[in-house]
């Protein structure tokens, strides 16, 4: 976590439409070129978070008309938008230890055609942005709803009317997110229109009115919260005086259909740096909000409208197990927000979030998607004080030193039960292990690894009556995955498996990670049926972790890399 030693401003906003990076030497100002500048500003007024963002280039048919004037064929292309990801993980690097950086894209929607394969490259061009808000500037026609009170009044007479611009803006939207809603976290500004032109009042009786715009904004939003997409709550328009995008009225519709919400200034100058903060987050909880969205590559983040120190921590632990839970699915499931249940003193979340459940006294939270589970929390678990027969070992804590206990083990065809790691932060560990096999087995695989082990092993021996070892500290904890328990402190990185529950599976994973110089620190297993489930803490290349994952077989169900960047860690 960045160390900002000021305190965060009493209202703030981790923004998702925050600070648009300026267009360099593309020919037209549009945003912040110096960022180091704005970042520097951030730190000095206290904030956690700061969030670039930057609109993906146009096809040369969608231009302003400064643009045409200039004759601006190529607004935000080499200069800024290629470079765009390496300058801002420049700038992560630069001031890791001040703040959090974030940054993502405004997907121009340019039509389902040309314009769908166009933006598709646009999202690749910005490997691993945190997010990608989908937003409608330019009508069929070529001609923008943001652009001048002249160029809408071009477009409101080609169309024949107020009501048949709005008409044609909605259903624009329909088949954007009909189209890109696997591309696209976040919906920008969604009454963008009324900037030049007034809303027409069907839009403004949501609740009652038959009209044909009503209808299809109705359907528009159950579409939003149908594909579990955030709604842009949009600050700009209250420098451009037409008000917060969305309107009250529409944020009312959206909050009744659970749709969440991400604020931002949409701002493109450092003076509006944190402006209407405080207005942005009574405006959404006027609306019945409570909680906000933000957005770690990809993965959403849930975060209290009101702080209050307990609070915040409570929202943390909520976002880590967002984040573990979100990493054991393709790219695409990732950018859902799961279901919850809520325990203990967790139990305030249940008023605000529908169809969660209670899990009693139990203080935890479970984040649940399909057939997957997380289960957390930050309190350590209770120590049974149960005493039990297994193997014990204290040995020098180095990559594949865990991996000779296995293979001895495996060699007298012994399956290992459940395991107990701790590294001792002395340059040793200690593991206890639980095992299913002949004595007579056990033994002989202990002398083995003594006989081969060197001075790696300083004590390895089977013990009768042994206490279960206390967890290792930490700031949160998994309690269980898929309702199996596997108790454990969380750390940076992380390898979740679940295999085939049979002696020697696990050591195919063990040997991996020591060929690739990976050190276990932490261990952790259980078991179902015939699924046997491992958690380790590890410490090492990640690149080589994701790597070494892909090549265990098909005795591994599902083998994932907890890389966690979490606030919560």
């Amino acid at each position: 976590m960045p160390l900002n030693a000021k305190n965060s401003p009493e209202y703030f906003i981790w923004e998702t439409h925050g600070i648009h990076v300026g267009t360099g030497n593309d020919h037209v100002k549009h945003g912040v070129d110096e960022l180091d500048k704005i970042i520097e500003l951030a730190i000095k007024n206290g904030h956690p978070n700061i969030t670039f963002i930057i609109h993906t280039p146009r096809l040369t048919r969608y231009r302003y008309e400064a643009e045409k004037r200039l004759d601006v064929k190529f607004i935000r292309g080499d200069k800024a938008y290629f470079n765009y990801p390496n300058q801002i993980e420049e700038f992560k690097r630069k001031y890791s230890d001040k703040i959090n950086i974030r940054y993502g894209i405004e997907l121009e929607w340019l039509g389902p055609d040309l314009g769908m394969q166009w933006n598709r490259s646009k999202i690749f061009q910005a490997q691993d942005a945190d997010f990608v808000i989908g937003s409608l500037h330019f009508s069929r026609e070529g001609i923008p709803y943001d652009g001048s009170k002249e160029e809408t009044n071009k477009l409101i007479k080609i169309r024949g009317g107020v009501e048949n611009y709005w008409l044609g803006y909605i259903e624009e939207l329909i088949e954007m997110i009909d189209t890109s809603w696997e591309m696209i976290q976040i919906v920008g500004h969604l009454d963008l229109p009324k900037l030049y032109a007034p809303i027409p009042k069907p839009l403004l009786e949501l609740e009652t009115s038959d009209h044909i715009l009503a209808r299809r904004m109705r359907f528009l939003l159950e579409m939003i919260s149908e594909y579990n997409l955030a709604l842009d709550v949009n600050l700009a328009g209250i420098n451009k005086g037409c008000g917060i995008y969305p309107d009250m009225y529409i944020l009312n519709r959206a909050k009744q259909l659970d749709i969440p919400i991400s604020l931002g200034t949409d701002t493109h100058t450092t003076q509006n740096l944190g402006n209407h903060y405080q207005t942005g987050i009574e405006y959404a909880y006027d609306a019945g909000y409570k909680h906000y969205v933000s957005f770690s590559k990809s993965i959403p983040e849930k975060r209290p409208l009101r702080n209050s120190g307990y609070k915040e921590e409570q929202y943390k632990v909520m976002n880590l197990g967002i984040e573990m839970l979100n990493l054991r699915f393709e790219d695409r499931k990732q950018r859902r927000i799961p279901k919850f249940s809520f325990g203990g003193e967790y139990r305030t979340f249940l008023e605000h979030h529908k169809n969660a459940t209670s899990l009693g006294d139990f203080e935890a939270i479970r984040i649940r998607k399909g057939d997957k589970s997380i289960t957390i929390s930050n309190s350590l678990p209770e120590n049974t004080n149960q005493k039990i027969k297994g193997l014990y070992s204290h040995h020098e804590d180095n990559p594949g030193v865990l991996s000779m206990i296995f293979n001895a083990l495996a060699s007298e065809e012994i399956n290992v039960e459940t395991a107990y790691l701790n590294s001792n932060n002395d340059g040793t560990a200690t593991a206890f292990l639980t095992l299913s096999g002949k004595e007579k087995a056990i033994n002989e695989a202990v002398e083995f690894v003594k006989g081969t082990g060197g001075d790696n092993f300083f004590e390895i021996h089977v013990c009768d009556k042994f206490d279960i070892p206390e967890l290792q500290k930490g700031k949160n904890y998994l309690l269980e995955v898929d309702g199996v328990n596997l108790p454990i402190a969380i750390s940076e990185q992380m390898i979740l498996s679940i295999h085939n529950n049979s002696s020697g599976i696990l050591l195919i994973l063990l040997s991996a990670l020591a060929s690739r110089n990976i050190n276990v620190k932490d261990l952790k297993l259980g078991q179902r049926g015939n699924k046997g489930y491992a958690i380790l803490g590890i410490d090492g290349n990640s690149q080589l972790v994701s790597d070494v994952l892909k090549k265990l077989g098909p005795q591994f169900f599902e083998t994932t890399h907890l890389q966690l960047t979490s606030e919560g860690i």
